[in-house]
């Protein structure tokens, strides 16, 4: 995984408001991962308010403040589709995140605000390229994600979409890269604001005037 892919994910939860640790600053390739390099990244949210619904399965910044604390596992495969089939036959790849003992250790790295045990729940986020959009295979996408344990999945459409919008071409983000990156295609007008982005009409021509029908002997 290369460093921009875990910064999308900490840039669009920092810009929603959350406190992020990147657990490690290391790749492991030549060995097993143990149970904290599972964990890409960890967040906490400051003003989560107790007692709040839980967020729901698909996340957009909208659903950011119903999440307390998450581990986040990105899998940036960014030209796959998280299928049911790819979800059957890659496990191993995909959901050691979820195993007892990362969670235990997700556990140890958020101790208890109180002795409210729903202050200890910690929410399960994976962060896919995308899944399917047509059914009965997006459902069963969905279906194997949350048998699986996967509290909530979150696109990287859907994160790059809220930074873009969120980026102003009048300042100057010198303590990020990647938003000073978007910032700059912005103002050249490579980049534009989604909600700006509406389909074109093609201008019309003047319609040339209909041919004049030949007058008839007389």
């Amino acid at each position: 995984m290369s460093a921009i892919d875990e910064g999308i994910v900490r840039e669009f939860f920092e810009q929603s408001g959350f406190f992020v640790r990147q657990v490690r600053k290391y790749q492991v390739q030549a060995r097993k991962k143990t149970s904290d390099e599972e964990i890409d990244l960890l967040v906490h949210n400051p003003v989560w308010q107790r007692g709040s619904r839980k967020p729901d399965f698909f996340l957009f910044a909208t659903e950011l403040p119903f999440i307390h604390r998450a581990i986040i596992a990105v899998k940036p495969w960014h030209t796959d589709v998280f299928s049911p089939a790819m979800l059957k036959n890659s496990p191993g790849k995909i959901f050691s995140f979820l195993e007892e003992n990362v969670l235990r250790q997700a556990k140890r790295l958020f101790p208890p605000d109180s002795t409210d045990p729903a202050d200890g729940e910690v929410t399960k986020v994976l962060v896919l390229p995308a899944i399917p959009t047509a059914e009965p295979f997006r459902s069963q996408s969905v279906e194997l994600l949350k048998a699986r344990g996967v509290d909530a999945i979150i696109s990287f459409r859907a994160m790059l979409i809220d930074l873009i919008d969120s980026v102003e071409t009048n300042r100057s983000y010198g303590k990020s890269d990647m938003l000073q990156v978007v910032r700059i295609l912005k103002n050249y007008d490579l980049l534009k604001d989604t909600q700006l982005d509406l389909p074109s009409v093609a201008p019309r021509g003047p319609r040339n005037p209909p041919a004049e029908k030949p007058a008839r002997p007389s």
